[in-house]
């Protein structure tokens, strides 16, 4: 199997934008699991959502993210913050490479969604709101990360490029063969 790194955690975390960078200096395949969901659907994820409701969401979350996983390639995957809810999908996702999780306090959480554009489980919410459902999604969520987590990086005052540089030490740099770009 090919190595891959396997990016969890909540809305806001930095999966995105630090999987993509890990992979850059890796030379590694970068997919984003919500991504690839927008692309096969035609539409954005709360159009989804809204179209289809969150457990359709759900169905096609699971199945993009076993899609994704039959590459046999090296990759970095940052896995949409949803699909630990499936307990099929934490297997999966135990069995399929080394999963990271990027935790986050609530409040740094909330200051990366901004105003929640993008995030179907934030809209229309006030900023007390979204304070309070960004809260009680990581409390619920919190176990199930901690499942499937092989590493934890605490991303809360870290920078982005600190945090790809925390993901490349998890693969073995000295590999025959391997190369890091700068």
């Amino acid at each position: 199997m090919a190595e891959r790194i396997l990016l969890v955690g909540m809305m806001g975390a930095g999966k995105s934008t630090a999987g993509r960078l890990a992979a850059k200096r890796l030379g590694w395949t970068w997919v984003d699991v919500d991504a690839e969901i927008v692309r096969a659907g035609g539409a954005t994820v709360p159009e989804l959502f809204a179209r289809h409701g969150e457990a359709h969401f759900r169905q096609e979350e699971s199945r993009v993210l076993g899609t994704v996983l039959d590459r046999d390639e090296p990759m970095v995957v940052s896995v949409g913050g949803g699909v630990v809810l499936d307990p099929v999908n934490r297997a999966t996702l135990r069995a399929a490479g080394t999963v990271v999780w990027l935790r986050a306090r609530p409040e740094t959480l909330t200051d990366r969604v901004h105003d929640g554009a993008g995030r179907p489980l934030l809209v229309g919410d006030t900023p007390q709101e979204r304070a309070q459902t960004l809260r009680r999604i990581e409390a619920e969520r919190r176990p199930l990360y901690a499942e499937v987590a092989d590493e934890i990086i605490d991303v809360d005052r870290l920078r982005t490029d600190k945090v790809a540089e925390r993901l490349l030490q998890l693969v073995d740099l000295d590999a025959p063969g391997r190369q890091v770009s700068p």
